[in-house]
């Protein structure tokens, strides 16, 4: 039997009324792998459960902020060279600019949406990045403008400046994880 991590897992849960390793297994494989929803109701009767897709998708959205919200403190630290990147996605029917940072080795870092590709966006980003993974010792970003003025903003606060790196290359990390969001889409 899984115990509950914490109590807004336990709150999440209060209203689903199905066995608890059979919806962290389906929103687990929902999350890491590119499955459909009708994928995994698929798997699932293979596996002589019988849940709808609809009902996957009710658990992701109860069980993903909370799952978050429980093990986000319990998350590794990405390394000390960041890449940080932006592209547009279109989220609620609305275009909006995804800010990625993700360490050398790919692992993500943080995310933020917003309307603006601007400076205010950046730094905003890059606050959120650093207070949950520490302060990078390099930065590699593409020529975007916004990037760099949102990153010099924080180098003007900061005692010790992160090296800042412009290369479309280095930056390959975050861009090929862009063709996995925009495929989802």
């Amino acid at each position: 039997m899984i115990k509950t991590p914490n109590a807004s897992v336990s709150k999440a849960l209060e209203r689903l009324h199905y066995p608890l390793d059979i919806m962290l297994t389906c929103v687990r494989w929902y999350v890491a792998y590119p499955l459909s929803l009708r994928h995994l109701e698929e798997m699932m009767s293979e596996r002589a459960v019988s849940v709808d897709h609809s009902t996957v998708h009710r658990w992701a959205i109860e069980l993903l902020p909370a799952l978050g919200k429980a093990f986000g403190p319990r998350k590794k630290k990405v390394g000390r060279s960041w890449r940080m990147d932006e592209t547009y996605i279109k989220a609620k029917g609305e275009w909006e600019y995804l800010y990625r940072a993700a360490d050398k080795a790919s692992d993500a870092g943080d995310f933020l949406l917003r309307a603006k590709r601007d400076k205010a966006a950046t730094r905003c980003h890059f606050e959120e990045a650093t207070a949950g993974n520490g302060v990078p010792e390099t930065v590699t970003i593409d020529k975007s403008g916004a990037n760099l003025a949102g990153l010099n903003a924080i180098n003007a606060d900061c005692e010790v400046p992160i090296e800042i790196r412009y290369s479309k290359y280095l930056n390959n990390v975050v861009e090929r994880d862009h063709r996995a969001i925009k495929r989802d889409i």
